[in-house]
């Protein structure tokens, strides 16, 4: 496995995102170096590396919370560089944060709907759901999707962590999207839990790529087809998972010499 070297250039559809020189300051701190990465459309990618490497800061440019300083980001080969977050999420980029973002004192059911009416055209819409009501019917779809059909009306503050974790990840699906970033899924999630995620992630459908940020190996290393390793905000190593899990480099520098 080498260290990064540039992709040769392919169709600009062939990739759901493409990031060319993007680099991000703050101040004087340079938080992202000159990112190239391509990510190919259904492709499912981790992003690994340790605390401060500069991953969430790679997720907020890609995103538009946090625009690069310099550089372009193409989804699906149009130039979102300058596009506003909202406008990023029409286009179908979705996005789960590390803290949790759902409605506490609604049941799943509710969330996942909301999450649904939040990107559509009746989205101010005051006017209750009827039975066949279709945002309600796609809210049904995503549950049974992430295994939580029978917590339907159940209030997320009764949730078990992990259950949160998965109605992000449902949340997430709201709206057709076309590729998401997973922001550690894993963290917190007991050994049973974690195994509940690898079944929800594997099931996404085939279709919707994705790159996920996650300290637990045992995870991330199961869900994904190739990884990229990030090191003082630059891209460092990239390769397939068995390949990363026996590097040397990585497991000096980001895995403590190995992981259980």
């Amino acid at each position: 496995m080498a260290t990064v070297q540039p992709v040769k250039a392919r169709s600009a559809a062939a990739y759901a995102l493409e990031l060319q020189g993007v680099s991000r300051s703050f101040g004087a701190l340079k938080a992202l170096s000159d990112i190239d990465l391509r990510v190919a459309s259904g492709e499912r990618r981790a992003v690994l590396g340790a605390n401060g490497a500069g991953k969430t800061t790679l997720f907020n440019a890609i995103t538009g919370d946090f625009p690069p300083t310099s550089g372009r980001i193409r989804f699906f080969g149009e130039d979102v560089t300058s596009l506003p977050a909202h406008e990023r999420i029409r286009r179908g980029l979705r996005r789960t944060y590390q803290s949790s973002q759902l409605f506490h004192g609604l049941t799943v059911l509710d969330n996942l709907f909301l999450a649904v009416r939040g990107v559509s055209r009746g989205r101010f819409s005051f006017l209750r759901p009827t039975r066949n009501d279709s945002s309600l019917e796609a809210a049904e779809e995503m549950m049974e999707t992430v295994r939580m059909t029978h917590l339907a009306n159940t209030s997320v503050s009764e949730l078990a962590h992990g259950q949160q974790r998965q109605l992000e990840i449902g949340m997430a699906l709201a709206g057709a999207p076309r590729f998401i970033l997973f922001d550690e899924p894993a963290a917190g999630l007991a050994s049973a839990e974690r195994a509940e995620l690898i079944t929800v992630l594997d099931n996404l459908p085939e279709h919707i790529g994705y790159i996920i940020i996650e300290h637990d190996l045992d995870v991330a290393l199961r869900v994904v087809t190739y990884c990229t390793i990030m090191h003082n905000g630059a891209l460092f190593k990239e390769g397939r998972p068995e390949e990363i899990e026996q590097d040397p480099d990585v497991q000096r520098i980001y895995l403590g010499g190995g992981h259980g």
